[in-house]
């Protein structure tokens, strides 16, 4: 049944009617040069650095899958938002090397500070991520949506999931390409508003549906609401042990999350994604200034503290509104015949949250802010992907070619990147979760981009060879997990020799196979790196902490005051607020 009432619908239209307008206004101020269309003209400010970045991470894995998370395991998940201090290291240690680098992408700063083979390597790494990630996982949770809010929609033999998943391809993509990152930056400074207005609503309402927050605790139990409880199985919850069940180590099980992945593990992911990700930084890329492009990252830490009263919060409720009987839909929708959650269907958390909680009107304006979350992070994704493609791999294989041409070619990559994630949904679908599936694929890729970056920038000797090798080691070691877990999600009843090689690979916990890769990728890179020669101290001026010259500190130094670092102090302190709350 159809619950979206003209009224609603009415709301979605002007909020589209405003999209159109920004992207509009964003494209006639455009004038057709790669630095306009990748970098905004490189004139962003820190508002909408701050709101992009915001509006482009918040997107699909969160409306589907972090709501989800927050109905089967509670605020578990929220270690991961809590990584909003990832933004504050990117604002203060690596943004100045960025802007001082003059780069366009990610792939261009480690070609500057290492080699061309290295900015290649980087490239291919990122595109594929892309498309195994922020893609398909956007394609599909546009899908589980529609599916939610209009179930019986119909369309020449298409369901609603599709339905669904085409309309946010076709709208987004339609802005994207045409208006660049210009148009993508200010639309979602606008998405952002509508996002955290639109989600606030729902947990506000949703808190008075099910009698407060009390009341909420009371119906859930305390586990719920405790940061560590869920990942920490008895008897070791005051010790540094290690995680244990049934006799058998932490990473032969894969149902829970163990404090040593969340405390040691997840923040590996946390700043490769933050500080180095060509989706996350080239917002930065496009600041105006250091000031500008520092506290955009500032304002972003901010804005990623809300997920966790927006998303997970609301996912805890739909639960608790199920098992209390006070809302029988959503026990139909998310339990099964003996009361448990469906973790499947805990994918429809937040959506159905939407459908039965609000009133006329607001819900029109609630599911705004959800095609808000999934324009913004698809539109975000296919900009950084044309990007990739078309400054670190067409224009090195056409170098003359003209500023109207790299724009041409940025378009039609976005094409290829969606066809190819249209074809991951079937892998998606057949895992334990959306937001599982996200972190597992980040996390066996991000371990050795990380290491490069961080490791590169800190560390002067380190060189090209060093790079390299710890690239393509740490890649492998990524892509054959991809491989060994692939077979399990697509194939029914398919299952490897309990006990043999590939099934210990298979069972280990994702979070302790990537802290593996990224210790293997490091020490790759010191030993190759001291058994070859050193960098040219040229090549690498102002890349590392160890070659920035007085007149860049000095610089940097002027880029900002006590505002900044008392703001920075805020995110830090919220932080800790909230993890000792939740413990």
């Amino acid at each position: 049944m159809n619950l979206l009432e003209t009224t609603d619908w009415l709301v979605i239209a002007l909020y589209f009617v405003i999209i159109a307008a920004i992207a509009i206004w964003s494209i006639m101020k455009r004038n057709n040069s790669a630095k306009d269309y990748f970098l905004a003209g490189k004139n962003l400010g820190w508002f909408v650095i701050g709101s992009s970045i915001f509006a482009s991470n918040i997107g699909s894995e969160h409306l589907v899958g972090l709501a989800g998370s927050g109905a089967t395991d509670g605020v578990a998940m929220a270690h991961y938002e809590l990584q909003a201090w990832c933004l504050i290291v990117l604002a203060w240690v690596l943004m100045p090397f960025y802007l001082r680098s003059k780069v366009f992408t990610m792939p261009e700063f480690l070609e500057k500070r290492f080699s061309g083979r290295a900015r290649t390597v980087l490239s291919a790494i990122s595109l594929i991520a892309y498309i195994l990630t922020k893609l398909a996982v956007g394609v599909y949770a546009g899908g589980m949506v529609f599916n939610a809010l209009i179930p019986e929609m119909n369309f020449m033999g298409l369901d609603s999931f599709w339905i669904g998943s085409i309309l946010i391809i076709v709208l987004t993509g339609i802005y994207t390409v045409l208006g660049g990152m210009k148009a993508v930056a200010y639309t979602e400074a606008f998405q952002t508003v509508i996002l955290i207005i639109g989600a606030s609503l729902v947990t506000i309402l949703g808190l008075q549906a099910i009698g407060g927050w009390g009341e909420l605790k009371a119906t859930v139990g305390d586990e719920m609401f405790n940061l560590w409880k869920p990942i920490v199985p008895e008897g070791v919850e005051n010790t540094w042990k290690p995680v244990k069940e049934s006799a058998k180590m932490a990473w032969y099980f894969n149902d829970n999350y163990p404090w040593i992945g969340m405390l040691f593990c997840a923040p590996i992911i946390g700043l490769w994604y933050w500080t180095t990700d060509q989706y996350i930084v080239q917002r930065v890329l496009g600041a105006a200034n250091e000031t500008q492009a520092r506290r955009g990252a500032i304002a972003a830490a901010f804005f990623k503290l809300f997920p966790v009263f927006i998303f997970i919060i609301p996912g805890i409720i739909s639960y608790a509104l199920a098992v209390s009987g006070k809302m029988p839909i959503l026990g139909q929708e998310l339990l099964d015949a003996n009361g448990e959650i469906i973790r499947d269907q805990a994918q429809q958390a937040f959506p159905l949250m939407v459908m039965h909680i609000l009133p006329v009107g607001v819900r029109g304006l609630v599911v705004a802010g959800l095609f808000a979350a999934l324009m913004s992070s698809l539109a975000g994704a296919f900009n950084a992907s044309s990007t990739l493609f078309t400054i670190d791999f067409y224009s090195k294989l056409k170098p003359n070619v003209s500023q109207k041409e790299l724009v041409f070619m940025g378009r039609m990559a976005t094409v290829v990147m969606i066809v190819i994630g249209l074809l991951w949904i079937p892998v998606i679908r057949g895992g334990k979760g959306l937001y599982d599936y996200l972190q597992g694929i980040q996390s066996y890729l991000a371990p050795p981009i990380a290491v490069v970056f961080f490791a590169g920038i800190f560390h002067k000797r380190l060189n090209a060879k060093g790079c390299l090798a710890a690239l393509y080691v740490g890649f492998l070691l990524g892509i054959f997990r991809l491989a060994v877990d692939t077979p399990i999600k697509l194939i029914d009843d398919f299952s490897y020799t309990e006990g043999s090689f590939l099934w210990i690979i298979n069972n280990m916990f994702f979070q302790y196979y990537s802290m593996v890769i990224f210790i293997i990728s490091l020490i790759v890179m010191f030993v190759v790196s001291y058994m070859s020669e050193q960098p040219s101290y040229e090549q690498i001026k102002g890349l590392t902490f160890g070659t920035v010259s007085a007149e860049d500190k000095a610089a940097t130094r002027r880029s900002w005051n006590k505002w900044d670092v008392i703001t920075s102090s805020l995110v830090i302190l919220i932080i800790i607020a909230i993890y000792v709350y939740f413990s």
